[in-house]
């Protein structure tokens, strides 16, 4: 039997002072290679639960493992390395530094874990031909490569954020609302590279948004209700 890549069992968490708990979450479990639509009215949670899965928030109540690993076990200079060798994270506002290049951000990761450093090399001779291997798959043109961040459009950055996320292939990619600032044909062209990238990889996928017309494009969807009551999985027909 494989490792789930996430497990969560019996979640709660609450902010300090607040009346009730912000997430309640009985039983979650996402295996390698799956792609889990996330979405929910806002103030549901889902930012926190992506905290959570991600080791960046200790779970107040409940248990939350990454490939077997209990987040709350880890000191947490090992929570920082287990989520840079494992997790790779995609953000609203993209996160790129603006003033490193396309090529240079993607490489970030790979200066932080040698794990995702061997694990690059094993697709390309040189980590750099890695990341252009990876801006190459996210339809990115070489004179691109060597702008610096700050430079290119919404959607060059969104896609380097992407190619990023998925350099070193880890287990687990969480993508948070990556599709917010795009219009739909864009929209629809990056979640084509986004998915097809998981699967090369092999990378599970944990995408949250509030557009619904794209969860049909996700193997499951979870719904997260607002505030105080239990979240339902739900397959898609």
């Amino acid at each position: 039997m494989t490792t789930p890549v996430v497990e969560l069992k019996d979640l709660r968490f609450g902010w300090p002072r607040s009346p009730q708990p912000c997430l309640d979450l009985g039983q979650l479990s996402v295996e390698p290679g799956e792609t889990l639509f996330l979405q929910g009215p806002s103030g549901c949670g889902k930012s926190t639960l992506l905290s959570i899965i991600a080791g960046v928030l200790p779970a107040r109540t409940g248990q939350a493992r990454l490939l077997g690993v209990e987040w709350q076990t880890l000191t947490q200079r090992h929570r920082d390395r287990h989520r840079v060798d494992h997790v790779g994270y995609l953000f609203q506002q993209f996160n790129l530094l603006p003033y490193l290049s396309a090529l240079d951000n993607v490489l970030l990761p790979c200066r932080f874990s040698p794990r995702r450093r061997n694990a690059a090399l094993e697709r390309a001779a040189s980590l750099t031909g890695a990341a252009q291997a990876w801006l190459a798959d996210m339809d990115l043109d070489e004179p691109v490569w060597r702008r610096a961040a700050s430079t290119l459009s919404v959607g060059q950055q969104q896609r380097v954020a992407a190619a990023r996320a998925l350099i070193g292939q880890p287990e687990l990619i969480i993508a948070d609302e990556p599709t917010s600032a795009l219009d739909e044909a864009l929209r629809d062209r990056f979640l084509d590279r986004l998915l097809a990238a998981c699967r090369m990889a092999g990378s599970a996928l944990i995408l949250v948004s509030h557009d619904r017309r794209i969860a049909s494009r996700f193997g499951r969807e979870l719904s997260l209700p607002r505030l105080n009551r239990v979240a339902t999985m739900q397959d898609p027909p």
